[in-house]
């Protein structure tokens, strides 16, 4: 295998001017991604015009951008851990036992250990961007909508291990997303759903907003409630070390999220949101102890923050070889490189290799800085559970409007928002998970739109779901996670039962 672009591309990204472009770019991504609803894809916007201005060749340009995209993924976790409040939509697995780490007193742990998986999962992307794009690539160019839909199939079908011991408010959270997800116009049809007639409705629900609504505003209330109620919000910050028996706990959750996240990267469309549910929802039907997942399980932190960065690193594949954006953000980047006039494809890396080497060189570089610049950093993110509630609701409710507001310019969205933080505060009182209703909204919207146009392909046949191998082993595999678990949860039963007779016999 021919590596040569790699090891010029690393003389490219250690240069000095190089160096400090991708240490301003992980510290502003880190503090773009800390703060709910800005997302790696709206720093990238903002700083592109600015970069483009400045006169940076377009390597450093890329290489600034790439600090900014994955340092956001980093900054996802702050906001989650702390404030049960999601930086963006891969953040929203994180706060699943963050957040229940730092209400244990465990602030300092969970940052550090979710510092560490990030790290883990942007070294695997980058190491499988830089040996296997051209092969990855190759594979991802046979998804067509059919095998799109499947693969949200396996998705849900990995939801079932969130069921726990609601199954019925899981199930209606779900429900609720996919509800959530019909809502606007019909692209296929051209009839507006569910928008009584408000034209602000027309392109449906933004993410931005249901998210933002769901966890920001509704914590807020919550926060709220506690306070007049007497009840403490635990601000304890814990030790700022991580145990080495967590360490080791989360090695085999981190390789399998860094894996998991890594492939569904490389699949244009799909993004962290999906590869951080699958590689959660995957890594508590392994376990052996479903019963602390959600309550603060270190697997459960660990598994959707290495694939969180993995997946950044894998949404490189298309962009770099077949010129097709993995993600919003990367279609940013690809807009970016047109700017220069660089077509990209594949023939960028034999044209252009110091764009590519230096862009992939940067990512091993930009994840060591961003180790370096998080870990002294976690007793400063860990001080904001020391704010008093007069301070931290306040400014939870403000970085939620502000966000929201500067993301769409629309006071609608504002209002929608805050009406769906009332109707999310009301679901967590009655014991509802948030996570559901936004994998389902998140999962329905790729799903149906796959679905009508695999049958618009097929004239109606739905034989088309099942015709190629990336399909069928697609299904084996949804098969297999929904209900091998099963079986082999009654085969431990029946031998326990079994042991626990001939004792008692004996």
């Amino acid at each position: 295998m021919n590596l040569d672009y790699l090891w010029s591309g690393f003389a490219v990204a250690l240069s000095a001017q190089n160096l400090l472009i991708g240490l301003i770019g992980a510290f502003i991504g880190t503090m773009v991604g800390a703060l709910p609803a800005i997302g790696p894809i709206n720093g990238i916007a903002l700083l592109l015009p600015i970069a483009y201005t400045m006169g940076l060749p377009p390597e450093s340009t890329m290489i600034l951008l790439a600090a900014v995209y994955c340092g956001a993924e980093y900054g996802g976790r702050i906001s989650s851990i702390l404030l049960n409040v999601p930086g963006d939509a891969g953040a929203v697995m994180t706060a699943m036992d963050g957040n229940p780490m730092a209400r244990q007193g465990r602030a300092g742990e969970a940052l550090m250990l979710s510092g560490i998986a990030s790290f883990a999962g942007g070294m695997i992307g980058a190491t499988g961007l830089a040996l296997f794009a051209p092969l990855l690539a190759s594979i991802a160019i046979g998804f067509g909508p059919a095998e799109y839909f499947v693969l949200m199939v396996f998705a849900f079908a990995t939801l079932g291990s969130m069921v726990g011991s609601a199954p019925a408010k899981t199930l209606i959270g779900c429900v609720l997303g996919l509800m959530l997800a019909t809502v606007g116009l019909d692209a296929t049809s051209g009839a507006y759903r569910f928008t009584f007639n408000e034209p602000e409705l027309g392109d449906g629900i933004e993410f931005v907003v249901l998210v933002i609504g769901l966890f920001s505003i509704s914590e807020a209330l919550l926060i709220l409630e506690n306070q007049t109620k007497g009840h403490t919000v635990i601000r304890e910050m814990g030790r700022m070390l991580a145990r080495w028996s967590d360490i080791v706990k989360i090695t085999g959750a981190t390789l399998r999220g860094s894996i998991i996240g890594f492939v569904v990267g490389v699949l244009p469309g799909t993004g962290a949101s999906v590869s951080s549910s699958v590689s959660y929802t995957t890594e508590k039907r392994i376990s052996n102890s479903h019963d602390t997942f959600g309550k603060g399980d270190v697997r459960g932190l660990a598994a959707p923050e290495s694939a969180n960065n993995a997946t950044a690193c894998g949404a490189f594949v298309p962009m770099l070889t077949l010129g097709v954006p993995g993600s919003g953000t990367t279609a940013v980047m690809l807009g970016a490189l047109m700017l220069y006039n660089i077509q990209p494809g594949p023939m960028l890396i034999a044209e252009r290799p110091e764009i590519v080497g230096g862009l992939i060189a940067s990512l091993f570089i930009g994840n060591i800085l961003l180790l370096v610049l998080n870990l002294p950093l976690v007793n400063i993110f860990a001080r904001i559970l020391t704010l008093p509630n007069w301070i931290l609701v306040p400014g939870i409710l403000t970085l939620s409007v502000v966000g929201v507001y500067s993301t769409h310019s629309s006071i609608f969205s504002v209002i929608l928002m805050l009406g769906i933080g009332m109707v999310g505060w009301l679901l967590r009182k009655g014991g509802f998970d948030m996570a559901p209703i936004i994998l389902g909204f998140v999962l329905g919207r790729v799903m149906e739109v796959n679905l009508r146009n695999a049958l618009a392909i097929s004239g109606g046949d739905i034989g088309i779901l099942f015709q190629s191998k990336i399909s069928l082993i697609l299904w084996a595999m949804a098969i297999g996670i929904a209900f091998v678990p099963v079986l082999l949860a009654r085969r431990a039963k029946k031998r326990r039962i079994a042991a626990e007779q001939v004792e008692q016999s004996a």
